[in-house]
């Protein structure tokens, strides 16, 4: 049976903002997990059209992340791993699937809607009757839910960062009731893995994944806000342009050692890359 969990991220921000909000999140977030050959290579970016939810942006995404798995998945996957990622951005709708050519029976597929309340709308994205009696619903706080201490970072705890600009923060605990702007992000999270032997286990790790992406991202949005509040969406595309091809590099940099060693090697025998007009 496919898991079905709804998770509610509140954040202190309106609807309006977090589409600024989201796309430079997710731009700098990219450039700052990628490293040793591992990251996110955007393959696509660029307009697209549905008849129900108008006009929008696709991305199609690689996520190399071999090293990142747990080692009983490592032993099943080549060297070489990457997950696609495909999604479809009609905020304040959004439709994102991961799949991998070499798993075929792994598909993750998750539906996004945006809303300025508490996390108080009870079927946000219209599920079936069926659907409904087996979802769960998890409510993330980016404030008091525990991260992981390898991503951990003082100056991105919201119960300690104060924003500048807007005078939003730190949150307190209750902060949910009690604070304005509030806005909740419902995701409705399909993920299977037909495999015997491996389905409970592969997509228990699917959702705990999902949960500590979510928990991180939604916490460098609000964290990160005095960056990217009073940008314009035209300025935010054009920052989302410059760090997916910051990442692309550093991605593809560091995925090829013998491509990365002769671009170190300078003409005088020094380890000092050159670059032309230098």
């Amino acid at each position: 049976m496919v898991l079905i969990k709804e998770y509610r991220v509140c954040m202190p921000l309106t609807v309006e903002e977090y589409k600024i909000g989201q796309l430079y999140m997710i731009a700098r977030h990219s450039l700052e997990q990628s490293d040793e050959g591992e990251g996110v290579e955007v393959m696509e970016n660029k307009p697209c059209e549905d008849p129900v939810h108008g006009k929008g942006q696709y991305t199609e995404k690689r996520i190399h992340l071999s090293s990142r798995l747990p080692y009983w998945i490592q032993a099943i996957c080549p060297r070489v791993f990457y997950v696609t990622e495909k999604s479809w951005n009609y905020y304040p709708f959004t439709l994102t699937e991961y799949t991998c050519s070499f798993i075929p029976k792994l598909n993750v597929l998750i539906k996004t809607k945006y809303e300025n309340n508490s996390g108080t709308t009870e079927n946000c994205l219209d599920l079936s009757e069926e659907d409904l009696k087996v979802r769960t619903v998890d409510h993330v706080d980016i404030a008091f839910d525990e991260l992981s201490g390898k991503h951990y970072k003082r100056e991105e705890d919201p119960k300690f960062f104060k924003s500048i600009k807007t005078n939003r923060g730190p949150l307190i605990e209750g902060w949910r009731e009690t604070d304005k702007p509030i806005m909740c992000s419902y995701k409705v999270v399909n993920g299977s893995f037909e495999v015997w032997g491996f389905q409970t286990k592969v997509e228990d790790f699917i959702q705990r994944s999902i949960r500590d992406i979510l928990l991180l991202g939604h916490r460098q949005a609000f964290a990160w806000i005095d960056e990217w509040h009073g940008m314009t969406l035209e300025d935010v595309r054009s920052y989302e342009k410059q760090k997916q091809t910051e990442t692309n590099e550093k991605v593809q940099y560091n995925a090829s050692p013998s491509v990365a060693k002769d671009a170190d090697e300078a003409p005088n025998g020094s380890t000092t890359p050159t670059k032309e007009g230098e």
